[in-house]
């Protein structure tokens, strides 16, 4: 039986991987970003797929199926190595955090924007894609948007609660993926994650934002101004969930096994 790697030894992989991520050329870095921008999308709409051909035959079930369904969006990131924002929070503050001589805050601001914003141009441009005429059923359709609506209507205290859950399970999956020796168990932490990820829905900004976009390209009556007071909050909620209470505490864990060692 494989003994899972000390918290340790996941830390060491993560710094090297961080280390990967942050020396990325510009070139590099803003390809793997539009490729999960882009890719995320089919995730998105297979869930509004399923949900739309689900909910007339069981509707309490059409949101668990759904959620199955957007699961291998997260695979296509994962197993890719594309760069998605949130899912790069652990590995890179793990190697700033190594870093006995600078925090690297400059290297990571440039990461986490330039991924935010071409994840969001991929993403975009895909929907436009799948929003021209004939491209879905109009069910489907009438799936995304209703639930875009149901994103943007919810009070802001839960939009804020759900992106930190949001925010923990996807930097969860990066300290997991660490952890897996194979590609197979990648797949396998990468799908939980997805499927847990739409069941709540627990907000990840990336998916919520293009879910929304999606509504609004199918005629949902969402502001520019209510998208972007969504995006904020939700983008708040990701950093406090995934960089404060994954990101740090796991990095507190290490220090402290290594302080008690020595």
């Amino acid at each position: 039986m494989t003994v899972a790697p000390s918290p340790a030894e996941i830390f060491d992989r993560a710094v090297e991987e961080g280390e990967r991520r942050l020396n990325q050329s510009a070139l590099e870095l803003v390809a793997t970003s539009f490729i999960a921008g882009f890719t995320v999308v089919f995730g998105i709409v297979a869930l509004g797929i399923v949900h739309a051909a689900v909910k007339p035959l069981s509707g309490d079930l059409a949101s668990v199926a759904g959620a199955l369904a957007f699961g291998p969006g997260l695979i296509f990131l994962v197993i890719g190595r594309t760069e998605l924002f949130n899912e790069n929070f652990l590995d890179p503050v793990a190697k700033a955090v190594n870093q006995p001589d600078s925090w690297m805050v400059v290297p990571l601001l440039r990461l986490w924007s330039v991924t935010f914003v071409v994840n969001l141009i991929g993403g975009v441009l895909m929907a436009l894609i799948f929003s021209v005429e004939g491209a879905l059923t109009p069910a489907t359709a009438a799936s995304l948007r209703t639930s875009a609506n149901e994103f943007v209507h919810r009070a802001p205290l839960a939009k804020f609660a759900d992106a930190i859950a949001g925010g923990i399970l996807v930097s969860l999956l990066s300290f997991l993926l660490e952890a897996a020796d194979s590609v197979r168990d990648r797949i396998t932490l990468a799908y939980i994650v997805g499927f847990l990820l739409a069941l709540g829905p627990f907000d990840h900004v990336i998916v919520t934002v293009l879910h929304v976009v999606f509504g609004m390209l199918f005629n949902a009556s969402i502001g520019v101004g209510t998208l972007a007071r969504m995006t904020v909050i939700i983008t708040a909620g990701n950093v406090v969930g995934g960089l404060g209470l994954v990101t740090l505490t796991h990095i507190v864990q290490v220090r402290g096994a290594r302080e008690s060692d020595d």
